[in-house]
């Protein structure tokens, strides 16, 4: 057998492995026994992720193509036979997107008395509606823009729908676009009574009502379209003193970037659909014609419309306090009595909250330190490290301003928590700073003590709601003296530590990993006990993969629990026959990483901000520690076996990379349903 093949079965495509996680999230709108609203948002979902893979992964490949880079990845594609096999999975996911909008989610809206309506199918008294609506809101605010040689052919906007327009004059032809305002809704009521609710698309009311916008021409041809840009920031941080700059520059490229994707109706006029091909610049194969409705996203808000309530999920309710801070109000007295976990969403994000209000308002709190990646808009983290400098703590703050899309907000919180005296920095050049940790530095009769949170997810009290992410409490001394360090090296110009817990990327987690993993291969081979079990958002890693062939061919039982991306192929024969992959898409997004090692019977068990990718482990600052407390580690233990048990949201992937259902055997249980279940017990 060729190398090349060889690559290609023991290696899955890292994109293509991708498109599968998106067709997962697409499965779940399919299932009737989700809520109609939540299988609305998962269709929004779906296509939000869509938008994003264009934007990043597919834009970086296509610069290769025009770089002339030929260099196989380890499933043996050139980046020009990524493009084309994206390109084909991209059309074969469409298909069966707009399928499932078209068959199962407007039948299913229907028979709940939602209808989506064409303008043709309103009655007398609705199109008063329509006319009145556009009159008076949608009129004033749109900008028919001509194209001529006078006119060149606008920049439109990454992601806005347009409407394109063929018009004649005279016998001479011209083009127009119409932009479909993004400040207003994408659908209109046109409900006449309480039994149904009604709607229209408003880029079907403004094509309904073009000839206001056009009186002078005949218009002979109209469709929508949509154009998505490369927008994956090159950000040049060497110059420190002006990352700020260089960011806000690089956010004003991306909304001129490149364009990648063209959307169009279906059946649209051929000769208009040739000009914008030529305006836009872009090939035939990256042109992709939809049924409609483009830009499915608009479903996510839909779904939250005042009336919907009792076709979603039922509200979730979190226990607040959490199971390790019930009775307590002294989160510092809580801490010192033993380390404690908090387990989001089933655990309210208000303990973290709590403990920086705390911390913020102790006379004794001396300093906090604190690394932010993403935060709310309305961030209540942000507002008490405010009141702490206020205070006057001293309060460092170290803010990542590379955080893809979120650049902009981390740019407005860095220069709040900066006029309220806090030290804002923005890390090291070259790294991404995406660990999770805050340090209180406390004054008290024994001395200086310093307490920790660190945690799997970000301090973004938004996405503790919807993301499972797990944090962890502790005043241990040896953590508190690694957790120094570390702010230390990403504030000054120290050289990387010797941490006596912690293990930080990029300078000691892959060295972490592979020995650890190495350690089972060896215990396996002695006939001792073995094993590994890993929770992640992606595993991509050559080496690791590589590493966990190894393990299984050793007889190392290798569980991985991996949301989206994942490279490695399992149950090949003699290869992976030992290793098992599940991934669980459900109403909660996983989030959490955990990492759990036999350890020859005595497993240790870790948790941290790292994937297994190589931007995680050598190209960003991650943390990585330790569960030491018997409680929190036998707690952490159950939520992998309680995961490893789901068998309603977990699909299990087989040899040919495909997933498929995992088998209904006994009893059926959904992990996220149980965490719910667990933590209101308590």
């Amino acid at each position: 057998m060729k190398t090349e093949e060889k690559k290609r079965i023991f290696y899955n495509n890292r994109e293509i492995s991708w498109l599968d996680f998106n067709l997962r999230v697409l499965e779940e709108a399919f299932k009737k026994e989700n809520p109609i609203m939540e299988r609305v948002k998962f269709l929004s979902i779906c296509a939000s992720n869509l938008d994003e893979f264009f934007m990043v992964r597919v834009a970086g490949i296509m610069e290769q193509v025009h770089a002339n880079y030929k260099k196989e990845d380890p499933s043996g594609l050139t980046p020009k036979k990524q493009l084309i096999k994206i390109t084909e999975r991209t059309h074969e996911f469409l298909d069966r997107q707009y399928f499932c909008w078209e068959t199962a989610i407007k039948k299913s809206l229907k028979n709940k008395g939602i209808v989506f309506l064409e303008i043709s199918k309103l009655n007398k008294l609705q199109l008063e509606k329509v006319n009145k609506y556009f009159n008076k809101i949608i009129f004033p605010v749109l900008t028919p823009l001509a194209i001529d040689r006078s006119r060149p052919f606008p920049l439109l906007s990454n992601r806005s729908l347009n409407i394109a327009v063929s018009l004649e004059k005279e016998g001479k032809s011209n083009f127009a676009v119409v932009q479909v305002p993004s400040i207003l809704p994408r659908f209109f009521e046109v409900s006449e009574n309480e039994e149904t609710r009604e709607f229209v698309m408003l880029e079907d009311i403004i094509m309904y009502k073009l000839d206001k916008l056009f009186e002078l021409h005949e218009i002979k041809a109209y469709f929508p379209f949509r154009v998505t840009r490369n927008s994956d920031l090159d950000i040049d941080d060497d110059e420190r003193e002006d990352l700020i700059i260089a960011v806000q520059k690089s956010i004003k490229k991306r909304k001129r970037g490149r364009p990648v994707r063209l959307e169009i109706l279906k059946n649209g006029d051929s000769e208009t659909k040739k000009f914008l091909i030529d305006m836009l610049d872009v090939e035939k194969q990256d042109v992709y014609e939809l049924p409609g409705p483009l830009d499915l996203t608009f479903l996510s808000k839909f779904s939250e419309l005042e009336g919907f309530e009792d076709l979603c999920f039922k509200k979730l309710v979190q226990a607040n306090p959490p199971k390790d801070f019930i009775g307590v109000e002294d989160y510092f007295a809580a801490i010192r009595e033993r380390d404690r976990l908090v387990h989001h969403p089933y655990e309210s994000f208000d303990a973290v909250l709590n403990f920086v209000r705390q911390a913020a308002e102790d006379k004794d709190v001396l300093a906090i330190k604190q690394t932010l990646y993403r935060v709310s808009w309305e961030s209540p983290i942000i507002d008490e490290l405010v009141k702490a400098a206020e205070n006057g703590k001293q309060v460092t703050v170290l803010v990542e301003l590379k955080a893809r899309f979120d650049e902009e907000n981390n740019i407005i919180w860095a220069r709040k928590l900066e006029k309220a005296g806090c030290h804002v920095i923005y890390g090291l050049p070259g790294l991404k700073t995406h660990c999770k940790i805050t340090l209180v530095v406390r004054k008290e009769e024994e001395g200086i003590r310093r307490y920790i949170h660190m945690g799997t997810g970000n301090y973004n009290d938004t996405t503790a709601k919807v993301y499972t992410d797990i944090g962890m409490f502790t005043c241990k001394e040896t953590f508190g003296k690694d957790a120094s360090l570390l702010f230390n090296f990403l504030t000054g110009y120290s050289r990387p530590p010797e941490y006596n817990k912690l293990i930080v990327a990029p300078y000691g987690l892959r060295n972490f990993f592979v020995k650890m993993i190495e350690n089972e291969i060896e215990n396996a081979n002695k006939s001792l006990p073995s094993g590994i079990t890993i929770k992640i958002n992606s595993l991509v890693d050559l080496e690791i993969i590589k590493l966990l062939y190894k393990a299984s061919k050793a007889g190392v039982p290798v569980k991985l629990i991996v949301r989206g991306i994942c490279c490695l192929v399992p149950q090949l024969e003699s290869v992976s026959d030992n290793i098992e992959v599940i991934s669980i898409v459900g109403r909660f997004l996983e989030h959490s990483r955990i990492y759990k090692f036999n350890c020859a019977g005595n497993p240790k068990i870790f948790l941290g901000s790292a994937d297994l990718m190589p931007r995680n482990l050598d190209r960003r600052v991650e943390l990585v520690f330790p569960v030491d407390d018997e409680k929190i580690k036998n707690r952490v233990d159950n939520i992998l076996d309680i995961m490893l048990s789901d068998n309603t949201n977990a699909r299990i992937q087989r040899e040919d990379t495909v997933y498929v259902d995992v088998p209904k055997a006994g009893e059926k249980l959904s992990s996220q349903n149980k965490f719910l279940d667990l933590a209101l017990e308590n």
